[in-house]
């Protein structure tokens, strides 16, 4: 009887907690998509965000002074990639995800809306 209980409480508490992490995600992305779009910068739009299953958030932008055509996926990963590690590592903000080791997709499109790159 005493296992049965613990074992209830331990997959109870389990399954509390991956909701409760979505939750918080859905409502982290709800922000954020309430002032959406958002200038990054000169060439990068914040489109808006996704909670995805089994702990992903989607972050999708647009590069808006681009074409598919005239930009490669690699030379995109190799300008963007070691600025979003060094944000994720250190921005107080990112710290629910790192705590929760949520996965971070970020997604990237041209000023046509042609998928460019993820990562």
């Amino acid at each position: 009887m005493g296992v049965g209980f613990i074992v209830f409480f331990v997959l109870k508490s389990f399954l509390f907690k991956a909701v409760t992490i979505d939750k918080i995600n859905m409502m982290i992305a709800s922000e954020i998509n309430k002032t959406s779009p958002i200038v990054v910068d000169f060439e990068t739009r914040l489109d808006n965000t996704m909670v995805q299953p089994e702990n992903i958030f989607a972050y999708n932008y647009t590069l808006i002074n681009f074409v598919k055509e005239s930009i490669g996926s690699l030379q995109i990963e190799n300008a963007i990639n070691p600025r979003m590690i060094q944000t994720i590592n250190n921005y107080p903000d990112m710290e629910f995800k790192r705590n929760h080791q949520t996965t971070l997709s970020y997604n990237y499109s041209d000023k046509d809306g042609q998928h460019i790159v993820q990562f």
